[in-house]
């Protein structure tokens, strides 16, 4: 029986639940933030690119009342063109820094 492939040491279950590609690690994000009540709400795993760029472009008033979602998420237009990019990138870290609003 042949086994799945899967990109070089990147376990098949660390798979970003945004960009869908296989990563070497996931972080979890509340779909709703702690801090807007999701404490013990559902949770996605992300890579780290994906995870910062969210919080850099989306604050977390609107995470919980628009997009507490992976597909809300998805479609957001803010994420489009970072989606387009990361999907065809192999990045592991990127160092964004969150901005004064």
């Amino acid at each position: 029986m042949a086994l799945p492939s899967v990109s070089a040491g990147a376990p098949a279950e660390n798979r970003c639940a945004l960009c869908e590609r296989q990563v070497q690690h996931t972080s979890r994000h509340h779909l709703v933030p702690r801090e807007e009540g999701g404490r013990h709400g559902p949770t996605a795993d992300l890579c780290q690119p994906c995870h910062s760029t969210i919080h850099v472009l989306l604050d977390n008033k609107e995470l919980a009342r628009r997009y507490h979602t992976i597909e809300a998420l998805q479609t957001a237009e803010e994420l489009q063109k970072y989606l387009h990019w990361v999907r065809r990138s192999r990045v592991e870290r990127i160092s964004n820094r969150r901005g004064k609003r």
